[in-house]
């Protein structure tokens, strides 16, 4: 059973992404897995993405925007065009050059200030007891 898709290409069109013919083939499969992708990090953390939706029209904006920017951000690494390096350096001498590209890996995945921005990502903590005296 398939579930619902969160954004459509439309949505990715309307913000001012023009996508080309192939890309929008790639995006409408793209934001159905980023759709199935979402739901499930919301499953693992004990949520039920639908209704959060359902409950609160802002929450579904919130989800439909990042769905959008995962689904962009996949579309832009594979492009024919280079790949965007996010930092490089060069150096003279033995002449060396080191570039990070921006999601070589062209895969599909959330950031973690958009899943806590869903309030599917908090920060874990615990402690340790070191003077444990044995009284409860």
């Amino acid at each position: 059973m398939a579930g619902a898709v969160y954004a459509t290409v439309s949505d990715i069109e309307a913000l001012g992404i023009s996508l080309t013919t192939s890309q929008e083939g790639a995006a409408d499969i793209l934001l159905s897995t980023a759709s199935s992708k979402l739901r499930l990090a919301a499953r693992k953390r004990g949520k039920e993405l639908d209704t959060l939706i359902a409950a609160d029209a802002d929450y579904g904006a919130a989800v439909k925007s990042v769905i959008i920017q995962a689904v962009t951000r996949a579309l832009n690494s594979i492009a024919d065009s280079a790949p965007a390096a996010t930092q490089g350096s060069e150096s003279n001498g033995n002449y060396s050059i080191s570039m990070t590209y921006l999601n070589a890996g062209q895969s599909l995945y959330f950031l973690r200030n958009e899943l806590k921005e869903l309030g599917l990502m908090r920060q874990i903590f615990g402690a340790i007891d070191l003077y444990n005296t044995g009284e409860e």
